[in-house]
């Protein structure tokens, strides 16, 4: 029995196969050209490193959640201060008005009933929050987006895809001036 302490050698050993792409021992092999980058010009991280970045990165993430939500939170409970809207003369019935309320970001619709009744809504439908528009002809609020279908009378979704009524804003009628008294929540 003859043992070899050597690589094997002969047709088809490793020492007898061409280094494909490897060119003169003086210069660098093609592979280099699409690899430039040495190992020893890379920049190792270790475990406990990368484990302190991915934690980090987390924690960021997280906060930010909180954040978000908190500031939802915070938006939805401005409901706004009593605030004079229009001359209830200067809206027959029938009509609309259009301001802004709670914030001036915010569009809203003041709808005068036949029959003298007002109610006021906030004009984003609750759908995908495009602006929606009296229409009295057809005794309805309208969302031109996705045909969705509100009750003027009390902002209740009927037709469309919205599934949940208009936010409603309180109104009262002091000394012939409209004034929005606040959000309603509920």
């Amino acid at each position: 029995m003859t043992t070899t302490d050597g690589p094997p050698s002969g047709p088809g050993s490793p020492a007898e196969l061409p280094c494909l792409g490897c060119g003169d021992a003086d210069e660098p092999p093609l592979w280099r050209d699409e690899f430039p980058i040495t190992s020893s010009g890379e920049e190792r991280i270790a475990r406990r490193d990368f484990t302190r970045y991915l934690l980090t990165a987390s924690g960021v993430f997280a906060a930010g959640t909180v954040g978000a939500a908190a500031w939802a939170t915070l938006q939805r409970s401005n409901v706004g201060e009593p605030r004079p809207i229009v001359a209830l003369a200067d809206v027959p019935e029938s009509t609309e008005y259009l301001f802004r309320y709670p914030t001036e970001e915010d569009p809203a619709i003041l709808v005068h009933l036949e029959g003298g009744e007002l109610r006021a809504y906030s004009q984003r439908c609750t759908h995908l929050g495009c602006v929606v528009f009296f229409q009295p002809d057809q005794d309805r609020l309208f969302c031109p987006c996705h045909d969705g279908v509100f009750d003027p009378s009390n902002g209740d979704a009927v037709a469309g895809p919205p599934e949940r009524p208009l936010t409603r804003i309180d109104v009262d009628v002091r000394d012939g001036v409209v004034w929005a008294m606040g959000v309603d929540e509920e």
